[in-house]
């Protein structure tokens, strides 16, 4: 219980002392001068200026309130290694038991486990859960806070005033002084390159309580063993190795583990090249000109990542017909430079209405069909020359052709329709939006008949006759489409069609691009999950096997997600890279950052904390396994040294909380008006002698 004294005017404050100050001036006046009644006049002008001033005692009821400690357990992933877990939670309990007994302090646990994330912070935020847990209390009831943790903390605040909190500060350290651990860091790293180009990894290798003898280190790229290097740990090395791929092209370090260190997760390094493709080369060979022509030419054209050389054979060399040179084409069509010198350079060939007219020798197409065999990639576009005699069917094209004309030609109105394997490839797979039996496109008026049909077919014409037709040839490809109206597509005829979409997905299955394949294995990071995307032209596939980045196999089944689309999926995936396997199919994804600060650092050390804490009047204490040194805890009020030999202080607040005020009036009621009477009858009385 306290008291107090408060006022409660009962006139303006500048009133009173209008009233009060003259009349107590005289009587002060009058007792200097030794004038008879001076003390009674005092005495009742005094009176009278205390009632104006109601003058009131306060009587408060506080409670006194117990002071918080928190107690913040660090719970990340560093923390698990060897037996530290173990050893926090005999810590935690010998605390919070010692804490307990004291009738001052309240006990506040923070988990900080919480601020630890495996797809983004993967780092130790301790500071910040000690900030979050205290936010409700306030300052005058903070008696301190005590870490439980390794050392490792990565938001150590710069400055004293970040922190917020005006009350010691201790840690107390788990692990023991003689760790061994071994990590390797990237240094620096490109994120983007051209593909076939080299590239450059700096890396180094790093120890603590080991020699200083050579370390291998194995390098992978995507998943295949790539070098092993002999280095000498603190030193920066360099790999050099060309970009095998476009996309994402993971690389993994690992340096070869201790048998007493304290984790291999950080022998391993990833990062993530994406390769870029250099600008694709695109021959197009146009034998006459037609309606059609220059939708080939505007497509590939609109594509920056394509360069295009395009030739129209206006003239066939036995046409005579006396046109003067000078108003021929200034450039000789180059045949032998093209298909001969320079036809591996080119990514895709295209035949667009080409047919024999003396312009490429035999010999050239027995050389294109080499270059297919080779890797490269044909498209032919035909017309009614691929029916007719000349076509380039009887060339030694022919071996690497999906299918052979049969000299028919259908004139007549259909709409293209995505067959039943057309629905499942990627090329064509949604073109329709579902509507496979009646598409909303225009109709075409032209297809060549073929038969001795080797490859895909993917799009049906009329009378339900081959379309489009892709096969693979060795390690080429070659696509025959069979109709030249795709353009009535592209004038917007009857409202058109996807023709942009079919023929750069074409171009560009052609060309070996990674999301048009047909059997594909992939993954990817969705929040807290794994996604594993499987696109096939066969049934269902088998459920696919998952290693995780410590070894342990698994396998997850598939759903069909949609034609020729399977899916599965892994939930709350531990950081580090994850191997799918489905068959011949490999995937690889890395789950979380490639290299965890989490996991770079995990000798446990008081270096750290130790000069920050000691700003605030803590300190940091190294504690045995089973906690059994562990320091006393002893109340201190706020300014005296916070800890000595054996000892950590916690301030004793003596915070309280008001739980109601009594009010007792001095001048008020009858006491009040008979005291003041009494003072001016005592005044008048003695004024009248």
């Amino acid at each position: 219980m306290e008291l107090s004294l408060a006022l409660d005017p009962q006139l303006p404050p500048w009133l009173i002392a209008a009233v009060a100050i003259p009349a107590l001036a005289l009587a002060l006046y009058g007792l200097v001068g030794r004038a008879r009644g001076a003390w009674l006049r005092l005495a009742g002008w005094t009176f009278l200026t205390l009632a104006l001033l109601n003058p009131s005692l306060l009587r408060e009821d506080r409670e006194n309130l117990k002071s918080v400690v928190a107690v913040v357990v660090d719970k990340s992933g560093s923390q698990q290694l060897a037996d530290r877990a173990e050893q926090t939670e005999a810590i935690r309990a010998r605390l919070t038991e010692s804490l307990s007994r004291l009738d001052e302090f309240e006990v506040r646990e923070i988990d900080a486990e919480e601020l630890v994330s495996s797809t983004t912070d993967v780092s130790t935020a301790l500071i910040r859960a000690l900030k979050s847990g205290l936010k409700d209390v306030p300052e005058e009831r903070l008696a301190g806070a005590i870490l439980i943790t390794d050392g490792q903390v990565h938001d150590i605040p710069e400055r004293i005033s970040e922190l917020g909190i005006k009350a010691p500060v201790h840690a107390l350290i788990t692990g023991s002084e003689d760790e061994r651990d071994r990590q390797i860091q990237i240094v620096t790293a490109p994120r983007y390159g051209v593909v076939g180009e080299n590239f450059e990894i700096e890396y180094r290798v790093r120890q603590q309580g080991m020699g200083n003898g050579a370390v291998a280190v194995s390098i992978y790229m995507d998943g295949e063993l790539a070098s092993v290097e002999e280095v000498i740990p603190g030193e920066t090395y360099s790999f050099f190795a060309k970009i095998p791929h476009g996309g994402p092209n993971i690389i993994e370090l690992r340096a070869e583990t201790h048998p007493r260190e304290l984790t291999a997760t950080n022998n391993r390094a990833f990062t993530t090249l994406n390769g870029i493709r250099e600008n694709l080369r695109v021959l197009l060979v146009s034998g006459e000109p037609h309606a059609g022509e220059r939708t080939w030419r505007n497509l590939l054209k609109s594509d920056a990542s394509v360069d295009l050389v395009h030739f129209t054979i206006l003239r066939p060399p036995e046409k005579q017909d006396g046109t003067p040179i000078s108003q021929l084409s200034l450039i000789a069509f180059p045949t032998r430079e093209l298909f001969v010198e320079k036809i591996d350079e080119f990514d895709l060939i295209i035949f667009d209405r080409y047919s024999r007219r003396g312009v490429l020798p035999v010999l050239y197409f027995d050389n294109i069909a080499r270059y297919v065999r080779n890797g490269g990639a044909v498209l032919v576009a035909a017309g009614p020359e691929f029916g007719q005699p000349g076509t380039i069917a009887e060339t030694p094209l022919a071996d690497v052709l999906p299918a052979q004309p049969d000299s028919t030609i259908f004139e007549e109105p259909f709409k293209p329709r995505i067959s039943d394997l057309g629905n499942r490839h990627p090329v064509t797979r949604g073109l329709d939006n579902g509507r496979q039996d009646n598409p909303d496109w225009s109709r075409w008026f032209r297809t060549i008949g073929t038969d001795r049909v080797t490859g895909e077919v993917v799009m049906e014409g009329a009378e339900k006759s081959p379309l489009l037709v892709l096969q693979r040839f060795d390690e080429g490809r070659v696509a025959l489409l069979l109709s030249d109206h795709a353009w009535l597509w592209a004038r917007g005829f009857e409202g058109g069609g996807p023709h942009v979409q079919l023929l750069r997905r074409m171009a560009h299955w052609l060309m070996k691009e990674p999301e048009l394949e047909e059997e594909r294995l992939t993954a990817r990071q969705d929040g807290n999950r794994l996604l594993i995307e499987r696109q096939t032209l066969k049934g269902a596939p088998p459920d696919v096997e998952v290693t995780a980045p410590d070894g342990t196999l698994s396998t997850r089944p598939f759903r069909e997600t949609g034609p020729g689309l399977y899916t599965a999926e892994l939930r709350e995936p531990d950081i580090g890279l994850y191997q799918m396997r489905d068959g011949e199919l490999t995937a690889l994804v890395h789950s979380g950052p490639p290299n965890p600060r989490e996991f770079a650092e995990v000798v446990s050390t008081p270096n750290l904390l130790a000069p920050f804490l000691a700003k605030i009047g803590g300190t940091v204490r190294r504690v045995s396994q089973n906690a059994s040194d562990l320091p006393r805890i002893i109340p201190v009020r706020a300014g005296a040294p916070a800890y000595g030999n054996g000892w950590l202080g916690l301030n004793n607040t003596g915070a309280t909380a008001l739980r109601g005020i009594d009010r007792i009036s001095l001048f008020a009621g009858f006491l009040g008006l008979a005291m003041l009477l009494f003072a001016f009858a005592a005044m008048w009385t003695r004024e009248g002698r």
